[in-house]
């Protein structure tokens, strides 16, 4: 027999799921957020925490929670938005499901069954941060970071990291490939597939990482070339978005969502992480490449795109923004989802207008207060002649 509470349970879900979005008042002319975020804790069907039947759950408890939803990667098929949303379980292991939207901004529904990857790695302990890539070959390829116990290190929390590879056509079967492999990094994450060929191969932006948590001799963003997809292996990384001195990218940085082509650029938003007395504080921020050579930066705004705000300060990891999916549709518009400290998920809405304007007529950081002071008076000396 089914217990009554979950019809209760049910309800609440089916009620946040109906619940609208709106434009909250935050205003900065690039973008525009949204008052609630569009995947939480909460959105999960109540199949995938309880066991419903009274006989075995008579008080009906949680057997398998859920703590998190975050960091999904985002894909527009047949005018539906989906995200492949990393779903951290009470018992701090993440794995991927599928959540459809009719409008990308609210409405977001689990399919009945988490993802199932093909279990290839017997090492590998955790994966999470799938970026979807919907590559000119056909396939829809998903690269997230797989993890796994340094097993040279007798520290419990020594991890190895690794870019895992699937791919799909219908994001219910999925074909697992051989890890990334980057001849020149011992270990990877952040690892994002560019969505066209370069010079005849599979062009990738990379991580490169001496460690775990620390870059190390990683100095930011790298690109990297490969021939075989099915064994991808990069011989040379060209770090094309360095990590500076005194930035949002001091700590480390590294690719967010799948680059998207604008009119005049590939568009990027990106990850930075600073060192704080609070600890890491991750924003994003945004760069573009030349169409014709993704690997060739072209216009670099100063400072932060998007921060965490109000309630999207506080969770798990606090002070915290993450994006590894972004939807631009044919008419322009765009749709970035950032996770806020790794607890939920929201969306950002813009258009490719409004992203190139902001790439190429904001300032670059002159990385000197002098400097910066004096851009931002000539910015004021300006305003104020055209107000007289």
């Amino acid at each position: 027999m089914i217990h009554k509470q979950y019809f209760v349970e049910q309800a609440k879900l089916e009620k946040l799921q109906q619940k609208k979005n709106c434009k909250s008042d935050f205003y900065n002319g690039i973008y525009d957020r949204y008052v609630d975020p569009v995947l939480t804790r909460n959105h999960i069907p109540v199949t995938w925490k309880y066991d419903i039947n009274e006989e075995t759950n008579p008080y009906f408890m949680e057997r398998l929670g859920v703590n998190a939803v975050m960091n999904s990667g985002a894909i527009e098929m047949n005018g539906k938005f989906y995200l492949v949303a990393r779903v951290e379980g009470n018992d701090r292991k993440s794995f991927f499901a599928v959540a459809e939207s009719d409008n990308g901004i609210d409405g977001f529904k689990f399919w009945d069954y988490p993802v199932v990857l093909p279990d290839t790695c017997p090492d590998e302990t955790n994966v999470y941060d799938m970026r979807l890539t919907k590559h000119e070959d056909g396939y829809i390829y998903g690269v997230f970071c797989s993890e796994s116990k340094d097993k040279n290190d007798p520290d419990l929390s020594a991890a190895v990291a690794e870019a895992g590879i699937v791919r799909t056509k219908d994001l219910k079967t999925w074909e697992r490939l051989d890890n990334l492999k980057t001849l020149q990094s011992p270990q990877q994450r952040n690892v994002v597939l560019h969505p066209e060929f370069v010079d005849g191969k599979y062009a990738f932006y990379t991580r490169p990482m001496d460690g775990f948590i620390e870059t190390g001799s990683g100095g930011g963003i790298g690109f990297g070339l490969c021939d075989d997809i099915k064994h991808a292996v990069i011989n040379e990384e060209k770090i094309i978005s360095r990590r500076v001195y005194h930035t949002l990218t001091e700590a480390k940085n590294g690719a967010g969502a799948v680059p998207f082509k604008g009119k005049k650029c590939w568009i990027h938003i990106a990850h930075g992480v600073r060192n704080t007395a609070a600890g890491l504080r991750y924003v994003l921020y945004a760069f573009a490449t030349d169409l014709n050579d993704p690997a060739k930066v072209i216009a670099e705004p100063s400072g932060v795109f998007l921060v965490p705000l109000g309630k999207e300060r506080v969770g798990d990891v606090s002070n915290v923004v993450f994006t590894n999916g972004a939807i631009a549709r044919e008419n322009g518009d765009v749709y970035i989802y950032y996770a806020s400290s790794d607890t939920r998920m929201h969306v950002a809405t813009t258009t490719i207008d409004k992203l190139e304007d902001y790439l190429f007529n904001t300032p670059k950081d002159p990385h000197r207060s002098p400097d910066c002071v004096k851009q931002r008076c000539e910015l004021i000396s300006k305003n104020l002649e055209l107000l007289s």
